[in-house]
């Protein structure tokens, strides 16, 4: 079993920045994918941006350049650096590993973007 546990979010103005961290824990398999997702209130959860075993980054659409995802499989640690925040960009934040067909999330932290 893998746990994850993000934090990180909060409330920011529009044009701020937020880091959101996550920290896995657990039986760690090797070459996972690990990355971020988000979910409004009444919308469906979508991906920010995820980092496979090859280390080539991706991003969604909403995240091209204003965001920068980073995975440090040494420390089983995963980062959201959020740039430009929009209140758009308002959502709940999960944080996923995924390896084979084994799907973990954690409980996800808060992002809102208010002035």
């Amino acid at each position: 079993q893998v746990q994850l546990v993000e934090s990180g979010g909060g409330l920011v103005q529009p044009g701020g920045s937020l880091n959101l961290a996550c920290v896995a824990t657990g039986s760690i398999p090797r070459h996972y994918a690990m990355g971020w997702y988000r979910q409004a209130v009444g919308q469906e959860r979508e991906p920010v941006a995820v980092v496979p075993p090859n280390g080539r980054r991706n991003y969604a659409p909403i995240a091209q350049g204003r965001f920068t995802v980073s995975v440090d499989d040494a420390k089983n640690t995963a980062h959201l650096q959020m740039n430009s925040l929009k209140p758009e960009d308002t959502a709940v934040y999960f944080c996923n590993l995924r390896w084979g067909n084994e799907v973990y999330w954690g409980q996800g932290t808060q992002v809102t973007v208010s002035s």
